[in-house]
């Protein structure tokens, strides 16, 4: 009986391995067409297609496709060359250095007019910078004040994103209230520049500590009203902004010690 009754499910599992064994085994399926997104669909450079026997193909029939880019130096490991279809590793890091170069420009030429969109690609990158070279630039004229600098600006900031949430109808992310903040530094760095060579202990520090204040406060309280719309705001807005500003001078003039400030 059992003989004779034999394997019922034989014939369905002979008539599978029949109908496949004209067919190359596929472990993967091919990616969709290229779209116009930012990153296209297709990543040729990862495609493929793998025989019987496991070797890859090269593109020629089934439409699968490879494309193996060749050995490069040793600095190719830090970037997406290899890869096709890939962003610059800047960019998915999202340094943007055209745009950086554009704010600090804004910065410097605080008298043009301001474009309310001008963070809205914000980042932290630029103001990092800045804070760094000024403190290394304080630290060259023998005033190393690495924490005041950080310790100040992250409590500075944080006061300001208050205020103008306060003010404005509209509000504002702490993100951009620091990047606009650190951006506008930059004149102080300048200045944080010239005390390497040149003692600022002096009339002609005293005022060039008073230009840079103003220069860093217009720029800022500008792009605040700016961005906020508060056009009828900007004194308000840069009173406490001034005063934050004010800190930075008074460390690059004198030193901070453990009684306060000293020549």
């Amino acid at each position: 009986m059992w003989q004779d009754g034999g394997n019922p499910y034989a014939p369905s599992s002979q008539q599978y391995y029949n109908q496949q064994a004209g067919q190359p085994v596929q472990f993967y399926t091919p990616s969709p067409a290229p779209s116009d997104g930012y990153y296209p669909g297709s990543r040729p450079s990862l495609e493929g297609s793998m025989g019987m026997q496991g070797s890859v193909g090269s593109g020629v029939g089934n439409g699968y496709g490879g494309n193996i880019q060749p050995v490069g130096p040793w600095w190719t490991a830090f970037g997406t060359g290899g890869i096709e279809g890939e962003p610059p590793l800047l960019e998915e890091l999202g340094i943007n250095f055209s745009h950086i170069g554009q704010k600090s420009m804004a910065v410097l030429n605080p008298f043009r007019q301001v474009n309310e969109h001008i963070m809205d690609d914000a980042d932290l990158y630029g103001p990092l910078i800045f804070c760094f070279c000024f403190g290394t630039f304080l630290l060259f004229s023998g005033k190393p004040q690495f924490g005041y600098i950080y310790g100040v600006a992250l409590l500075g900031s944080a006061s300001i994103y208050t205020l103008l949430n306060l003010m404005s109808e509209t509000g504002i992310d702490a993100f951009r209230v620091a990047c606009v903040l650190g951006y506008c530094l930059l004149p102080m760095v300048v200045m944080g520049a010239i005390s390497v060579v040149v003692t600022l202990d002096g009339l002609a520090g005293y005022i060039l500590s008073v230009l840079s204040v103003l220069w860093c406060t217009y720029s800022a309280s500008g792009i605040f009203v700016a961005v906020l719309r508060m056009s009828q705001q900007r004194l308000l807005v840069a009173y406490p902004v001034g005063l934050l500003y004010g800190f930075f001078a008074l460390v690059s003039v004198f030193s901070i010690s453990g009684s306060g400030f000293s020549k």
